[in-house]
């Protein structure tokens, strides 16, 4: 293994929007013929062996709790200070505080003894990165990179004349993604539209915990029967499957990916006004719902079931994705980074090396 242009450290072991962000970024990397490794645990590898199919260069720290991970890291920066590395999380950015040229790039917004780390943690960063400007607004002297996705081919699509309408979720089954929300707004959803309805829920109760799964579980009691359970899927399977879909997050959303996937399938959406949710979505999105109001977000759903064969919104959607949200417009924005970070920031030169 060749000794890496740039190091990108994961913030967890398990694949999250971090972690595809992570491959999203060490790919616009590669493309401008920038050596990449990324380093990850062991312990969980979910992130270490799709890193690894998808060619780059890896750097196991053998590790199975975050402390753990912590101080590999930390121990692995000791031996190779002079290697610029990007910090994708607070977890990498608080276990290299002041070791050698980083970026610090921030996912979620910090609270508590978080926000604490997140202050020291920083110190000596060329940059501070958000994903967007309602984070940026909520931390001081950070820099805006919004995410991106994968590209994602948009979906021609009609809701069929027969059968039931899907309505669909993708992501984490916690309350803090308002899964107890949106079932209590589809009981009446169910019960007003003039098609059967049925709740496709795709995702996991990852990074939550019993309490969540009761609340959840409880919730969705009275919709037995109108409830279909894909697990954790790719997207791709998940938007095959569904008419529209909801994401009506009650906690402080710092992006909302899954949003922008759903703009470039073209598959219509809703999302409650939670963080930069609607910041994604964009200024002209007609289906934002307010957080945690379940009322508010069944008449959001009924009005998009109502104008499920508008097109125009589709594809302005898809429009939107393609100029902020697609790989080529990512890349753009890595690129710029670099050449604001300095010359030696950029693709390698004849002489090699690279530094932030």
């Amino acid at each position: 293994m060749s000794t890496p242009t740039i190091a990108i450290a994961t913030n967890n072991g398990d694949m999250g929007g971090g972690e595809v962000m992570l491959l999203n970024i060490a790919t616009a990397l590669r493309s401008m013929d920038i050596d990449v490794t990324v380093l990850a645990p062991t312990t969980p590898g979910e992130s270490l062996e799709e890193a690894r199919a998808r060619g780059f260069d890896v750097v196991p720290l053998k590790a199975s709790t975050r402390l753990g991970y912590m101080r590999a890291l930390a121990a692995w920066r000791l031996r190779n200070r002079a290697v610029p590395l990007w910090c994708n999380g607070l977890v990498p950015t608080a276990a290299t505080t002041g070791m050698g040229p980083r970026i610090a790039h921030l996912h979620i917004l910090p609270t508590g003894v978080n926000a604490l780390a997140t202050r020291i943690g920083r110190l000596g960063a060329a940059r501070v990165l958000v994903p967007s400007h309602f984070m940026a607004s909520r931390i001081r002297g950070t820099h805006v990179l919004e995410n991106w996705t994968e590209d994602i081919a948009f979906r021609d699509m009609a809701s069929p004349p027969e059968g039931p309408l899907r309505v669909g979720f993708l992501g984490r089954l916690t309350k803090d993604k308002g899964v107890h929300v949106l079932a209590r707004a589809m009981i009446e959803v169910i019960a007003r539209s003039e098609r059967e309805v049925r709740l496709v829920l795709a995702g996991e109760n990852r990074f939550g915990d019993s309490a969540d799964d009761r609340e959840i579980q409880d919730a969705l009691e009275p919709l037995a029967g109108s409830v279909d359970h894909l697990g954790w899927v790719r997207r791709e399977e998940f938007f095959d499957q569904v008419d529209l879909a909801v994401f009506p997050s009650v906690w402080e959303e710092p992006f909302g990916l899954v949003a922008a996937e759903s703009m470039a399938r073209g598959v219509p959406f809703v999302i409650s006004d939670a963080g930069a949710a609607p910041e994604v979505a964009g200024p002209d999105h007609p289906w934002v719902a307010g957080r945690g109001d379940d009322t508010d977000l069944a008449e959001t759903i009924l009005s998009l079931i109502r104008e499920l064969d508008e097109d125009e919104v589709r594809r302005g959607a898809r429009r939107r994705w393609a100029e902020h949200f697609s790989p080529e417009a990512g890349a753009g924005r890595v690129a710029e980074l670099l050449i604001a970070l300095g010359p030696n920031a950029g693709p390698r030169s004849s002489g090699g090396g690279s530094g932030f």
